[in-house]
Formats: structure tokens, sequence, C-alpha cells
């Protein structure tokens, strides 16, 4: 049993190794390769080839793309605008609309060819499109309940156009060509992102209590039958939650936008400054990172909906009738329980 046993568990050890040794192997091609390129194809400051760099300072503006989006099409040449301006409002294509574009076509064609025709025994594509969307849909129910069900498709866009905009800053000729940027690199476009959430939910909320029961979340007077400072106590309350709702856009549109250019600004000086290892261990970093905020992106948006259907009694219904379940037993029989 022993001999038998060593002699299934031998070959394990040599594919071990050569996983192990084809890892090394690639880590020192990575270094000979950069070796090679900084003697052959030395870099060079900003915008000047065949310069010498004169210190780490010209390597990190190298790497380092500004928060305004370069126009590719000036809709309005004869319109003065402010090429600094981070929030820009002049017509213009501008990259990250371009790669907005791009990245939508690549999201769209991969799931109408995965979907134009469905199978019962499905190929991978099918299968890997098919999991996606219900690993998605298992997700929202279980944060929104079933009345999350009917707002998935756009949890889902919002959760895939965002995820691959993140990735797409992470390939190399991303920033390196003036006319693709990574989308939610651009604040322009993460405030779009953001007003149409804002629009979405607040859609919904009207939708489902009205224009009155709506409104009525936020502008209550029914606190002055109880008196003059409840009342004036909880229509304050209610205009701060009013206010707080304009906050909501910011708030999202300006933790996306800050992670994904701060991301990639921290990968741009960390690529200047060190050879390929730490990179590429930061890019591996940055994958999660970028899955992580398009995940709480969607995931808020959905929240805010939920929140937004609910009436302004419901939650404390609700909390009423959890105490009344779990209230403990006075110990009293009744009638018939005592005969």
């Amino acid at each position: 049993m022993t001999n038998g046993a060593q002699e299934t568990t031998a070959p394990a050890a040599p594919r071990g190794r050569s996983l192990k040794n084809r890892f090394l192997l690639a880590i020192a091609a990575i270094i000979v390769l950069d070796i090679l390129a900084w003697m052959f194809v030395p870099p060079f400051p900003l915008g000047q080839p065949g310069v010498p760099v004169t210190g780490i300072g010209d390597l990190i503006a190298a790497n380092l793309e500004l928060p305004a989006p370069h126009v590719v099409i000036d809709l309005a040449p004869d319109v003065h605008a402010d090429p600094s301006a981070i929030v820009t409002s002049h017509p213009s294509i501008t990259s990250s609309i371009l790669t907005t574009w791009v990245v939508m076509a690549v999201v769209l064609v991969t799931f109408i060819l995965a979907t134009r025709s469905v199978r019962l025994i499905p190929t991978r594509v099918q299968n890997l499109v098919e999991f996606a969307y219900e690993a998605l849909e298992n997700w929202a129910v279980s944060l929104g309940g079933i009345g999350a069900r009917r707002h998935v498709p756009l949890f889902a866009t919002f959760f895939l156009f965002i995820l691959f905009s993140n990735w797409s800053g992470l390939m190399p000729f991303f920033g390196k060509i003036v006319e693709l940027r990574a989308p939610t690199s651009d604040v322009n476009v993460t405030i779009g992102l953001a007003l149409v959430a804002f629009f979405y939910f607040h859609y919904q909320g009207f939708r489902a209590l009205g224009i009155r029961g709506y409104l009525g979340k936020f502008f209550v007077f029914s606190g002055f039958k109880e008196g003059p400072a409840a009342g004036f106590i909880g229509l304050f309350v209610g205009l701060i939650e009013f206010l707080l709702e304009f906050i909501k856009p910011v708030t999202l549109a300006m933790r996306l936008f800050g992670n994904i250019f701060g991301g990639e600004v921290a990968l741009g000086v960390i690529t200047a400054l060190t050879i390929a290892i730490i990179p590429i261990g930061m890019l591996s970093l940055e994958l999660l990172l970028n899955f992580i905020q398009a995940l709480i992106f969607s995931t808020l948006m959905l929240m805010y909906t939920i929140i937004a259907m609910e009436g302004h009694g419901e939650e404390h219904h609700d909390e009423a009738h959890h105490d009344e379940e779990h209230a403990p037993s006075t110990g009293t029989l009744e009638p018939s329980a005592a005969h």
C-alpha cells in the first residue's frame, strides 16, 4: 500500500517543480527585457523623444496622466476651452468618451455573440455569461430582497460597464496613446454615471409612492400633531435628509474617480521608479480593487433605489412587527390551555 501510494503521488512533485521553474524563468525574462529596453530604447521626457532623462521627475511626468481628458475631436473649435479644467462642458469627443464607446462595443458584442444561440448544452462562453449574471442577481437579491430582482438588469449593466472601464486603464497602451484613456479615470464620465443612478432611483421612488408619498418622506408635517417642538424637529430632520439626497451623486462620482485615477497614478509612478516585478504585483492588486469599486458603485445604486421605494413608515412598522414576534412570553396561559 505504501509503495502504491508513493507511486501515485510521485508525479506531483515534478509538476510542482516545473510550474515553479516556469514562474522563475518568466521573472528572469521580464528583468532581462527591462534591462535591454533601458539600453536600446532608453526612456525620454514627456514629448521629447531622443532626449535623455535628467532625473526621476522626468520618469514620473512621463507616466503621470493629468485629470483633464485629451480632446480627440473638437466639435466647437471657435469656442475657447480651458485645457486644464477637470470638469468640462465644451462640445468635444475626448479620449475618455472614445474609450467609453470602445468598452461599450466590446461588452455588447461579447454578450450578443454569447447569447444569440442559447443551447441546452451551453458552450464555455455561454456558461461564463450565465454564471456572471446569476452571481450578480443572487448578490442583488441577497441585499435588497425579492423586490431587487427587477433592478438587476441595470445593476448588472452598471457593474459590467464600470468593471471593464476600470480594467481598460490597466492595459499598457492606455495612457501611452493619448486617444485612449480609462473612462472612469475621467470625472466627467463618473459624474454622468452618478447622475443616471440619481435620476433612476428617484424616479423609482416617485413611481412606487407617488409624488405626495415620496416628498412626504422628507417634508414631514405629522409631528406637529404632537406639539410645535416635535413638529419642527421632524421637519428639520426631513429637510436634512432631502439635502443629503443631492450629496449621493457627488459621493458616487468622486469615490469612483478618485480610486481609479489614484490607482493609475500610483501604478505609473511605481512603474517609472522600479523594475517590472513590483508593478506586476501592484497590477494584480489594482485588478481586485477595480472589481471592488465597480461592485460598490452598482450596489449603492441598487440600495439607494430600494430605500427610495420604501414608504416613510415601513421601517418603523417592520421594527414593531419584529419586536412583537420576539417579545418574551408573560408566562400566562390562555383559558383553553389552562384546562
